[in-house]
């Protein structure tokens, strides 16, 4: 995969200054490691504080950090110019496809115009030694009329320089869809596949989707099967409007899938990229997927007994071993016996049967508090006063 937070994160409204954004590169790369899970991570070079952040993230992967940094710029020749100095091997460039981009965007506007002026740009990068990274934005709307003779002019343009482009297929709007069975351009697996037989590899191809119809990880998984070797996107699905594709769950399927048989990255550092965004004022949402605050807790008492009596019933995976996060329960009117249990069993190690007195007081207490109308869950924190004063006074 390859990462965007730096780019579509900043510009999905992360504040980031130049620390949070070099703590947030660590933090890709320590989830990384040896895997090779996210080999590029992606920078703007407008603002003093994005160069600088690009440059020391420049200076970690010199010394050997896994991600290699490179940026992000509009497809005009002026911005190859802002680049050329920083050092960067290989950037992405803007190149917008669908009619509402190509006739709106430019003056008089146009697929030719549109396309000469991509072009332009891909050879100043070249005049420079640096690989282009073509951004199909709106992909997903976009005519295969105009696609496939663009692509092969950039073919045929790097192919004197020794630099193969790479082609990013951007489902912008988030109206791609899984499925063979639907027509150009909105088949995400149809579309790969087409670009495939340009004779792009799968090395050259990325997708990157959005998350506005809710399909978005469905969407990275279809274009990984169809022939694409980069999902690009962010770490906890940072980014414009609903979020871009999030990689920790796309890379968690690929790995139930058999990819990373060896070394996987390692989940249990993005603890870490959930506090720091909970520091700066953007938490996760509390039912995020894997790394929310109640990802993995359960209010309902079916589902407490059954972690009490073999806990991968009610767990995905080995939650624990795998995200370093704990199996959780809230009690609520529903919660029951079952959930008294398993609190008193998680926090204090003692297996108490269900009519154990400290249980059935405990139970007891719930009850009246939710039949006196209570409407907030009671957590770990508010019971354990009153369960351990049962078991260091036990006869009160």
């Amino acid at each position: 995969t390859t990462e965007t937070t730096h780019r579509d994160g900043q510009q999905g409204g992360l504040p980031l200054t130049t620390a949070q954004s070099l703590a947030i590169y660590d933090l890709q790369c320590a989830f990384t490691g040896t895997s090779g899970a996210i080999r590029q991570a992606e920078f703007f070079a407008y603002r003093p504080s994005d160069r600088a952040a690009l440059e020391g993230a420049l200076e970690r992967w010199r010394a050997g950090a896994p991600v290699e940094p490179t940026t992000w710029i509009r497809a005009a020749a002026k911005d190859v110019e802002l680049i050329k100095a920083l050092g960067v091997r290989e950037t992405g460039m803007l190149a917008s496809a669908s009619d509402y981009h190509t006739f709106h965007k430019f003056k008089p506007g146009g697929r030719v115009q549109a396309a000469d002026s991509y072009l332009d740009a891909v050879k100043a990068t070249l005049d420079h030694g640096i690989r282009p990274r073509l951004h199909l934005e709106d992909a997903t709307r976009a005519p295969w009329e105009f696609i496939a003779p663009f692509v092969e002019s950039v073919l045929a343009l790097c192919e004197p320089s020794g630099l193969r482009p790479k082609f990013r297929v951007c489902d912008t709007m988030g109206l791609g869809l899984p499925y063979d069975d639907v027509a150009l351009p909105r088949s995400v697996p149809r579309m790969i596949r087409a670009l495939r037989g340009l004779g792009l590899s799968a090395e050259e191809l990325e997708f990157h989707p959005h998350n506005d119809t809710g399909l978005v990880t469905a969407n990275c998984l279809a274009a990984v099967r169809a022939g694409c070797s980069v999902i690009n996107g962010t770490l906890l699905g940072k980014g414009e409007r609903t979020g871009n594709a999030p990689l920790e769950q796309t890379l968690l399927h690929l790995i139930g899938m058999g990819y990373y048989p060896e070394t996987p990255p390692d989940f249990t550092a993005l603890n870490g990229l959930a506090a720091l965004y909970a520091d700066i004022g953007e938490p996760l949402p509390p039912k995020y997927p894997l790394y929310g605050r109640d990802a993995h807790r359960t209010r309902a008492g079916v589902h407490a007994d059954g972690l009490n009596k073999f806990w991968w019933m009610y767990a995905p995976f080995n939650v624990p071993d795998l995200l370093g996060r704990p199996l959780e329960v809230s009690l609520t009117k529903d919660s029951g016996v079952a959930g008294v249990v398993f609190l008193i069993k998680q926090h204090l190690g003692q297996d108490l049967p269900k009519d154990h007195p400290i249980v059935q007081a405990a139970q007891a207490w719930l009850t009246a508090e939710f039949d006196a109308g209570r409407q907030t869950a009671v957590e770990w924190e508010e019971l354990a006063r009153l369960v351990l004063d049962a078991i260091t006074n036990p006869t009160r």
